[in-house]
């Protein structure tokens, strides 16, 4: 059975009546218990997703693994804080494997992402290493799926 948090993941501009019916409460109770999930800070914030190239051509958005030397008492922690400042970030997450940090920043042109990462992200004292990851295109992004059949250029070929 879904969940509140489940429902409100999948489409976060479900009404209270319309959580209520399928939650089985009533549209009161469910206005509490969003109340109580945005209190307690397990809901942050309400987005919508944005099929981007559709919206911008000229959008880039970049993965940027770095790889960091950890502070004393701090690990990654005041390096992470600093980068979710700067307002081309939209993401920053701790990593498992063979870098520490993925920072996901959006931008007008290659260019001007090249120059954030080469001016702004390496000159950071504790950056060891940068590799940075361009999307190309995307097909899916939080459970939705990005259908573009209009888009396609190629030609049909049969044998």
């Amino acid at each position: 059975m879904k969940t509140l948090v489940d429902l409100l993941r999948e489409n976060a501009r479900l009404t209270n009546n319309d959580l209520a019916v399928m939650l089985g409460k009533t549209p009161e109770e469910i206005e509490k218990e969003i109340a109580e999930l945005e209190n307690e800070g397990l809901i942050i914030g309400y987005s919508a997703i944005i099929d981007e190239e559709r919206y911008n051509k000229n959008c880039v958005t970049a993965f940027i693994e770095l790889k960091v030397s950890p502070q004393a008492e701090r690990g990654y922690d005041d390096i992470a804080i600093m980068l979710s400042q700067y307002k081309e970030v939209d993401s920053v997450y701790l990593m498992s494997g063979s870098f520490d940090l993925s920072v996901t920043i959006r931008g007008t042109n290659l260019r001007e992402v090249a120059l954030f990462v080469s001016d702004r992200l390496a000159p950071i004292d504790g950056v060891l290493s940068t590799t940075t990851h361009f999307i190309l295109r995307r097909y899916k992004e939080k459970g939705v799926e990005f259908v573009h059949e209009d888009d396609d250029e190629r030609s049909l070929v049969s044998p």
